[in-house]
């Protein structure tokens, strides 16, 4: 493919922007990146999608994540495990989704959109505050193969794993949302490393492309993070709902011939 305008790099700039932060305090800053990326590089490949939205999501979750942790001090007992297995779900969701073709990408991307967006508008009061439903072994293994399913579904797709990590750990195990942030933070950069592992050996990813957009969604993850912990993320809901709107009638009006 030809390289993208400086229009195109800026505005996929704003995007990785605004997905860093989302994904920082919400989860899903894949919904707002990835169809960045497929409205403004037309001429890329899914696998060439895919793999660039990893390399500019690592440099947000790196940053994000190392805020969290040192904020919210998170109990290793359980993100380790999560993490070790979000990392091996995620090298064999990267190789299934090297073979997803062109056709398919975008229902499966619309899809994520609207199950995942209307969750987070019909839900507004989940995780107010940390009961949890599961201890000991059994807490953890629920924790394992969370990790482990949702870690395939990053490596292949990847639009909305962060928020699909703290919606486990809200709904299933009973975490606050602020404690399950953090350790969907943790667990999504495993993921975001184990794909990169795949792709770049590929030759998959658009380097000038995804460092541009990971500067950006490292400078959004960090100020993402650090107002979660101060202010919380209710004024950012109504934003992530917005932008999620905007892109469910963008992509489903480019399948339903629109546009």
């Amino acid at each position: 493919m030809t390289d993208p305008s400086t229009a195109t790099l800026l505005l996929l700039g704003l995007a990785g922007l605004s997905a860093g932060f989302v994904d920082a305090v919400v989860g899903g800053g894949g919904l707002v990146q990835l169809p960045a990326l497929l409205l403004g590089l037309p001429g890329a490949s899914p696998v060439q999608v895919l793999a660039t939205n990893k390399l500019s999501s690592i440099c947000g979750t790196t940053v994000s994540s190392a805020t969290y942790y040192r904020r919210i001090k998170p109990d290793p007992r359980t993100f380790g495990p999560l993490m070790a297995c979000a990392f091996v779900g995620s090298i064999g969701g990267a190789l299934i989704g090297s073979h997803i073709s062109d056709s398919a990408f975008d229902p499966i991307v619309l899809l994520v959109l609207v199950v995942v967006g209307a969750y987070v508008l019909f839900r507004p009061d989940l995780g107010e505050s940390t009961a949890l439903r599961y201890h000991g072994r059994r807490h953890l293994g629920i924790a394992m193969v969370a990790g482990l399913a949702i870690g395939c579904y990053d490596g292949a797709l990847g639009p909305g794993t962060g928020s699909f990590f703290v919606i486990t750990l809200v709904g299933l195990l009973g975490y606050s949302f602020l404690e399950a942030s953090a350790k969907a933070r943790l667990a999504n950069w495993a993921t975001n490393l184990a794909a990169l592992c795949v792709f770049v050996p590929q030759g998959a990813v658009l380097w000038k492309v995804g460092l541009v957009m990971g500067a950006c969604n490292l400078a959004g993850g960090y100020v993402g993070a650090r107002t979660a912990v101060a202010k919380g993320t209710r004024f950012v809901r109504v934003f992530f709902i917005v932008v999620v709107t905007g892109f469910i009638v963008r992509i489903g009006g480019d399948l339903l011939g629109w546009w």
